[in-house]
């Protein structure tokens, strides 16, 4: 998707608050809607799928439960559907998405 290297989070903390920025990436996304919905409503569900995939990482941080490595999110087959100037924040998603895949840049570990 990108050429170049993209950098994972480097502890569990910055992990944590790279889907926290971007929950709230979402919030402004649907507020973005229901101001000025005309152009971007379809992308709804998208949104949707998004915020709960996200919540759903975040609580498995919190207790406990998460897995690196368990192949792509889901909702990264759907991020190629939607203009880049629709999700600004899809590098941010890419990035979570590589960390999940290849876990926590530790040194110069690749």
């Amino acid at each position: 998707m990108y050429k170049t290297k993209v950098v994972r989070a480097r502890s569990t903390n910055e992990y944590v608050g790279l889907i926290e920025q971007a929950l709230d990436d979402i919030w402004d996304i649907r507020q973005s809607i229901e101001f000025d919905g005309e152009g971007i409503v379809e992308m709804g569900s998208f949104i949707d799928e998004l915020e709960t995939s996200l919540k759903e990482i975040y609580q498995s941080m919190k207790d406990g439960t998460y897995e690196f490595a368990t192949g792509d999110f889901p909702f990264m087959a759907s991020l190629d559907n939607y203009h880049a100037s629709m999700i600004p924040f899809r590098f941010l998603l890419v990035r979570i998405n590589e960390t999940h895949m290849k876990g926590l840049e530790i040194g110069d570990q690749d």
